[in-house]
């Protein structure tokens, strides 16, 4: 198999796998709970991005990585951990601004991880992730498909929210 197909397969797959075992067993799970609470382990899972810093640490990777990928790939993925962590405060507090603090991490996670993709494919040589290979072959596909499962519960909760003047 020629090595530059390697990682977009394995990326397709852990998709797969990830969306499977979301719909199978933690959807059927998260759905007994309100939004807000079913929202608070994604949420979480989201809070350990930070660990996208790693990309810039010399040695971590097999070379050191094009700073048009690594730089956006880590500040983007810092900043969603310390989004996810504002929601989950928000949710906890039961602040009436919880839900908003939700979309706001959800579009800049959901954008941050399509935009590393992005940037990795046309900046990162194959190999020269090394050991951190596993990020993007399996850990990234799993954020793809809890932020594409927190849109889903978000627009759930529009269509079936009242208007604001509704009685």
């Amino acid at each position: 198999m020629p090595t530059n197909l390697i990682l977009p397969l394995s990326i397709a797959l852990a998709v797969v796998a990830w969306s499977l075992i979301m719909a199978w067993y933690v959807h059927p799970l998260l759905n007994r709970y309100r939004l807000e609470k079913a929202l608070e382990p994604i949420l979480f899972l989201h809070a350990f991005r930070y660990i996208g810093l790693m990309f810039l640490l010399p040695g971590v990777t097999a070379e050191v990585l094009d700073s048009r990928f690594s730089h956006p790939a880590a500040y983007g993925d810092l900043v969603a951990a310390l989004l996810a962590f504002v929601a989950i405060a928000a949710i906890r507090l039961e602040a009436r601004w919880a839900i908003a603090s939700v979309w706001v991490f959800n579009i800049w996670g959901a954008a941050d991880l399509l935009n590393a993709v992005t940037r990795g494919i046309l900046f990162t040589p194959d190999g020269h992730l090394g050991a951190a290979y596993w990020i993007p072959a399996t850990i990234v596909p799993l954020l793809l498909v809890t932020h594409a499962y927190v849109f889903i519960l978000l627009v759930q909760r529009l269509r079936t929210s009242k208007p604001l003047d509704a009685a």
